[in-house]
């Protein structure tokens, strides 16, 4: 028999380069249970959280008027903003060709509260009742000065998109605790009054050069929570498992010549797909919540699509194992008229934020879960356009600006940070977005320099080559 040949018309180099195939596909293949498909290494560590629930505010809420009390502020009202202040540093286009900058102090009140003590704005009366179980950074900064970039960079490390979502990090470290749901869902609300809603873009929770069965998966209010989820008219779920069958069969045939993981990636997407249309829509039907569950999130709670309505949503993901949900509030970019608009903002999501911070610890889930609520910079004490009493615009600010956290393994009724007495620069305790990142995957039990992917002949990592776990934070 010729050496070369195993069959008629298959070389023995094919031959084996298809066996090999074979094999590392029935490898793969053995590694793609929902909890058992992470990274080799991962969790490097003991968790303290299971999940995260990220309440991203875009547009970037203002910390002097809700975080960052600045009392002083109020005896220089109009007066300039010092030189030595800003220090030359750069402004946008917005405000860069103002003659003036005038203080513009916050015409909101503060107040203690809880045992802690802890500043919050009248604008968050419902957060202030758990003022003993969140955590103030007051020293959050960042480079990048507009809106895209600097989500972009939050979310991914990176102010030029193509990076992998912090969400589907974790979805690659960690794998699914639920076979019938994605490991990383977001959703997005429109704010209820007029504002000016900076766009989303789908890089937010996109997987980035990771395989795609990381990709975050958008839900809706639409009928359909997830896009194209119900099967066309005439087609029965019988039918759609057939196809679904033999479609595997081919992609089962084009991994095996090629071995390329995205093929498997689609096989699993498919099948997650079909299990999906049985889950979501259980999932997403708010029918059956009791009335005092309603009242608790609010007058919004029972509007499809609202942030109270999604704060609902999270809370039911949170139970089914859902390990990574990102929730988007737009509308926080408010360069005029900001007493009313952040007075609308805060209408939208204090009690339903507040609502699922109460929700999570009655449940138990708190312990477990990392709940962060913030934006991608801060705004300026500076007013933009107009300046009078009792209303004012604020810029984009990215040199500091207040997040908190809670939940797993956070400090409890604490600040961590301090700015001078113009919120402008940080004076304590500064802590970049890669530090914020570090510290939340810590919390998952993930070394944020171990937790790497090759991708073009390089290691990347959700930090870059940045990032210091923020222990300051850390119970």
């Amino acid at each position: 028999m010729n050496a070369e040949i195993i069959h008629p018309g298959i070389s023995r180099r094919h031959f084996l380069g298809r066996a090999s195939a074979g094999l590392g596909a029935a490898a793969l293949a053995s590694l793609l249970n929902p909890r058992l498909f992470a990274a080799a290494s991962a969790p490097h560590f003991a968790p303290k959280a299971r999940r995260v629930i990220w309440l991203t505010q875009a547009g970037a809420p203002s910390q002097l008027d809700l975080f960052d009390p600045k009392p002083g502020l109020a005896a220089q009202y109009d007066l300039d903003l010092p030189n030595s202040i800003r220090d030359g540093q750069r402004l946008t286009g917005m405000t860069s060709g103002q003659k003036r900058f005038p203080i513009a102090p916050s015409v909101f009140k503060f107040q203690q509260h809880g045992k802690s003590g802890l500043w919050l704005s009248e604008l968050l009366p419902h957060t202030a009742k758990f003022a003993d179980e969140i955590c103030v950074i007051r020293s959050l900064h960042t480079e990048a000065i507009n809106h895209d970039p600097a989500m972009t960079l939050l979310q991914t490390g990176a102010q030029i998109g193509g990076r992998p979502a912090f969400g589907s990090w974790v979805a690659y470290g960690l794998g699914s605790e639920n076979a019938d749901l994605p490991a990383f869902v977001a959703m997005i609300s429109r704010p209820s009054g007029p504002t000016n809603a900076q766009p989303l873009h789908e890089r937010m929770w996109s997987s980035g050069f990771l395989p795609s069965r990381h990709q975050g998966v958008r839900f809706s209010s639409g009928r359909d929570p997830v896009l194209f989820l119900s099967n066309p008219p005439g087609i029965t779920p019988a039918r759609r498992r057939a196809m679904l069958d033999d479609t595997a069969a081919l992609n089962r045939l084009t991994l095996a010549a090629y071995q390329d993981p995205e093929t498997q990636a689609r096989i699993d997407q498919y099948e997650m797909a079909f299990r999906m249309q049985a889950a979501v829509p259980e999932l997403a039907d708010l029918s059956k919540e009791p009335a005092d569950i309603f009242e608790r999130y609010g007058p919004e709670s029972q509007k499809p699509g609202t942030y109270a309505a999604n704060c609902i949503l999270a809370r039911r993901l949170a139970e089914r194992g859902v390990r990574f949900i990102q929730l988007y509030h737009r509308g926080w970019d408010q360069h005029n008229n900001l007493p009313s608009g952040i007075r609308s903002q805060c209408y939208d999501t204090d009690q339903p934020t507040a609502a699922l911070l109460a929700e999570l610890k009655e449940r138990g889930l708190l312990d477990d879960t990392l709940v962060i609520w913030g934006g991608e910079f801060g705004r300026t004490v500076y007013s933009q356009g107009t300046l009078t009493k009792d209303n004012y615009g604020r810029d984009h600010h990215p040199r500091c600006f207040s997040i908190w956290m809670a939940g797993a393994g956070v400090k409890r009724g604490h600040v961590l940070g301090e700015t001078d007495d113009f919120s402008y620069n940080i004076v304590k305790d500064p802590v970049h977005v890669h530090d914020l990142n570090a510290t939340a995957l810590h919390l998952l039990g993930l070394d944020h320099t171990r937790l790497t992917y090759r991708f073009q002949g390089r290691d990347y990592r959700l930090t870059d080559v940045h990032g210091e776990v923020v222990k300051g934070v850390l119970a």
